[in-house]
């Protein structure tokens, strides 16, 4: 053989599995087990060349064949409370729809006209500023992915499990590319005192809704935000200003932003004083609960799915946590006994959703499934019986807890605690 002739080029592994595929059709076709084309009567396919479309429209919608929609909260939610749930068991990747992000209202959606909003800045100032929007899109502008959570997400589970799925256990939180200006470089320009320490920021809804943040984290991570994956604020969300609060609890995250004051201590204003406490066992309550702890749960299969029968599934859903990156999801299929771990699917961001996944074969019988998560700091999300030992079941705020899903034998699936 010369060793200088062109040697055949040897098929890649994809392509010897076709040409084996081939093959073995092919050996399938003389022995009569597979029928050839000119025997079999297949329906003939739509063929869209054929029908005459609709018109294109200037703001897209999406299919008629998609129906993912966002759902006001369980009877159990207070009627002055309006909330409207991420139907997170439908969603795909990490990134929320605009038009799915959760919302949590009180008083309705005020209609804002962008050229009349002016944002304030005032307080211990040396300038204190009145911005329009204009001049807040003219600076310096960032675009960041970020979560965020209602303190009252899974509220439904400090008792007996309340809520029949995941979007009602879990849907008030969504995550968003958010686009807007460093509150520091306003603060700056203002000239915020050395000696202030927190500020207070108040929307321009019916409520207000004004709430205290130490100046440490304002100077830090915080968005004034007009953006929403690509395009303006959706008025539940904020339009056309809101604060964006990295891992902090949603109601921190002001909407319809009109009013900075710079001050040298917390306010105690209504949202944090009487609301957004947590009664522990002792009557004592806990204040300032700013940060959404380690917390993950399964969007597939979850409560109010069914499986169709044994098989092949991929276990799959979403972990975040305020305080950075998540470390490692495992997942349990026999109710905590036993954990493997879960793969995160790149790229894992900082204060962002991360989608996890776990091949799994299921047998048909009974199983529980549960996920948990460990985030950059060693945080482990820990079980509700471990909450509940030191909070008592009074709280009904920053439940992070381990979420359990029980499959019965036909496929249903049911919330349960163990």
């Amino acid at each position: 053989m010369n060793p200088s002739a062109p040697q055949p080029e040897r098929p890649s592994p994809s392509r010897r599995r076709f040409i084996k595929h081939g093959i073995a059709l092919g050996a399938a076709l003389v022995a009569g087990r597979v029928a050839p084309a000119h025997a079999q009567s297949p329906p003939v396919p739509d063929d869209p060349s054929r029908v005459v479309g609709g018109p294109m429209l200037p703001y897209g919608e999406r299919s008629p064949f998609e129906g993912a929609l966002r759902e006001k909260g369980p009877p159990s939610m207070p009627d002055e409370w309006g909330g409207n749930f991420t139907p997170l068991g439908e969603m795909l990747g990490t990134i929320t729809p605009s038009d799915l992000h959760y919302e949590v209202c009180r008083g309705g959606i005020p209609t804002i006209d962008p050229k009349k909003h002016r944002l304030l800045i005032h307080g211990m100032v040396d300038r204190p500023l009145i911005l329009t929007i204009d001049e807040i899109r003219r600076l310096p502008s960032t675009s960041r992915i970020l979560f965020l959570e209602c303190a009252g997400n899974t509220r439904t589970e400090w008792g007996a499990p309340l809520a029949p799925s995941v979007q009602f256990t879990h849907g008030l939180t969504s995550c968003t590319e958010w686009t807007g200006v460093a509150l520091s470089l306003l603060l700056r320009e203002a000239g915020a005192r050395k000696n202030a320490s927190w500020i207070v920021a108040e929307g321009a809804d019916a409520t207000g809704n004004e709430r205290s943040i130490p100046m440490a984290k304002a100077m830090d991570d915080v968005l004034v935000a007009y953006g929403q994956n690509g395009e303006a604020l959706r008025p539940g969300n904020g339009y056309p200003l809101r604060l964006i609060v990295p891992g902090w609890e949603g109601n921190i995250n002001t909407k319809w932003l009109r009013r900075i004051k710079v001050v040298d201590s917390p306010y105690m204003t209504r949202m944090e004083s009487p609301d957004h406490t947590s009664l522990m066992p002792d009557g004592k309550a806990r204040q300032f609960l700013f940060v959404m702890e380690a917390k993950s749960v399964i969007t597939f299969p979850s409560g109010a799915q069914r499986l169709p029968g044994p098989g092949f599934y991929e276990i799959k859903g979403l972990a975040w946590s305020g305080r950075g990156l998540v470390r490692r999801v495992e997942i349990s299929v026999d109710g905590g006994k036993t954990w493997r771990d879960a793969k995160l699917q790149a790229p894992v961001l900082r204060f962002a959703h991360a989608r996890f996944r776990l091949d799994w074969r299921w047998d048909g019988r009974e199983a529980v499934l549960q996920s948990r998560c460990t985030d950059e700091t060693g945080y482990v999300q820990p079980t509700l019986a471990e909450l509940v030992k030191v909070r008592g079941v009074n709280s009904i705020y920053h439940n992070n807890a381990i979420q359990s899903w029980k499959i019965a034998a036909d496929g249903s699936v049911h919330n349960v605690h163990v």
